[in-house]
């Protein structure tokens, strides 16, 4: 007889009703002794690590071979796909009514393509659904995810007021009730930024779940992460906001046209002049807040152009090399 103890190890067990020692009933009644306390230590051993596997399993999470996540980032920063980053689709709009679209095409850098169905959405939605992805990031997509207005709140640094709590709550529903068809890098995705948002009754907390099929979107080299202490810094400077996240997903930007950028951010600003007055006041922002977080960024607007220095992400330097590597082969 044989018995499989917690490390995978075999424990090869005295027959039941053979003497190990001698002869005799006694010596019988000892195996059978020892054999019980050992099956017994087996069992204990085995329910232990059976709860320390339950305790570091998340709630409803799947086996760890089954398990879709997004990427882990630190704290310090939030992951956007790099299609949200540079398009319209999070706008640096002006706060009032939102236009409602239906499967409207979102301004894209060319090669990407947006259609979005839903509430216009801004820069004040993007940090809702960075934070929620940022609480989401630890367990498996697919699965509820709890989470606590007040908790929310403090991770975007907002206080916990009666009118944040509203925001919030008409922010998330927002987030829900839309629809993002989008192709970055070859893969498509068709769903919500959020499948699932409601308030538990009983304990007032957030259930969200996430659509597994949302990390195809956070594929290597197609998400950036975003600094977070640089965009708190810009709060209430939505276009700002919006260059921030725009210019972190590029290595190194290239030169673009004012009114390239002013559309790409989903400017509603009729007058060609006001909107290039707003652009500058808003990278002189973005450079004083980038400065100020030790994230170097400078800018010079050359005749309609706007030329950016800054310097390459851990990641993005990585990438460069990568890109230049391939390069040479193709030249040898």
């Amino acid at each position: 007889m044989s018995l499989d103890d917690s490390r995978g190890s075999v424990v090869r067990a005295p027959v039941l009703g053979r003497a190990t020692t001698g002869a005799g009933g006694e010596s019988e009644r000892h195996s059978v002794d020892a054999l019980v306390a050992r099956i017994a230590a087996l069992q204990k051993k085995h329910r232990e690590r059976v709860a320390r596997e339950e305790c570091n399993k998340l709630p409803g999470a799947p086996l760890t071979r089954d398990v879709v996540q997004l990427p882990h980032w630190p704290d310090s920063v939030r992951g956007v796909p790099n299609g949200f980053l540079r398009s319209a689709l999070f706008g640096a709009i002006a706060k009032g009514e939102r236009r409602y679209m239906s499967r409207e095409r979102v301004t894209t850098l060319d090669g990407l393509t947006i259609l979005y169905t839903g509430e216009r959405l801004d820069q004040g939605d993007l940090d809702v659904w960075e934070s929620v992805l940022h609480v989401v990031r630890i367990q498996a997509l697919g699965v509820t995810c709890r989470m606590t207005s007040y908790a929310l709140l403090k991770l975007m640094g907002n206080t916990d007021t009666g009118k944040n709590r509203r925001v919030l709550h008409t922010r998330i529903t927002r987030l829900r009730a839309n629809a993002v068809e989008i192709e970055q890098d070859g893969e498509p995705y068709i769903g919500g930024l959020i499948d699932v948002a409601y308030k538990d009754s009983k304990t007032k907390e957030w259930v969200i779940v996430v659509n597994p099929r949302l990390h195809t979107l956070f594929a290597a080299d197609q998400f950036t992460q975003i600094d977070w202490n640089v965009r708190r810094a810009l709060v209430g400077k939505s276009l700002a906001q919006w260059l921030h996240g725009f210019y972190a997903s590029h290595a190194r930007p290239y030169p673009m046209r004012m009114d390239t950028l002013l559309k790409l951010a989903g400017s509603e600003d009729e007058s060609s002049s006001s909107g290039r007055q707003t652009l500058r006041k808003a990278l002189d922002a973005l450079a004083e807040a980038s400065e100020a977080h030790r994230q170097p960024l400078s800018y010079d607007i050359r005749g309609d152009l706007v030329h950016i220095d800054k310097k390459p992400s851990g990641s993005q330097r990585r990438h460069l090399a990568k890109k230049a590597g391939g390069e040479r082969k193709r030249c040898l």
